[in-house]
């Protein structure tokens, strides 16, 4: 396990609570994991993921996160239509762990509310939440 000091917690993306990512770009928003959550969970071997056309609120859970030592539940951090799946994840689901802000990203949505953005953490207030 990584020291708080040793996660790649970039400053261009916003945290939820529950360890999700959310990075705007034009009128999408990309979403997947902090190194955080994909270091406490260890190897992933299989990520599910939603339909795209799939609407959910904030808060909803959007799919799973299945490692070699548990399956972990998948939050929206925003409301929002899926646009988007990161369909190399099927075959290639170890990106969650080796790279979660490039290759392993999960969806991109449509923001329905993209003031909803507002309400997640920066990375200072991410950092201050795991830090305790």
């Amino acid at each position: 396990m990584k020291e708080i000091s040793e996660l790649n917690l970039p400053e261009d993306v916003r945290y939820a609570d529950d360890h999700e990512w959310a990075k705007e770009s034009g009128d999408t928003v990309r979403i997947g994991i902090s190194d955080y959550a994909q270091d406490q969970l260890g190897d992933i071997v299989f990520v599910e993921l939603p339909e795209v056309g799939s609407t959910f609120s904030k808060g909803d859970e959007f799919g799973t996160v299945e490692s070699v030592k548990a399956v972990s539940e998948l939050y929206m951090p925003i409301s929002g239509e899926i646009t988007t799946i990161n369909e190399t994840l099927t075959d290639q689901p170890e990106l969650v762990n080796t790279d979660p802000y490039g290759g392993g990203w999960m969806i991109e949505v449509k923001a329905s509310d993209p003031a909803e953005m507002d309400s997640l953490k920066s990375k200072a207030d991410y950092l201050a939440m795991l830090k305790g």
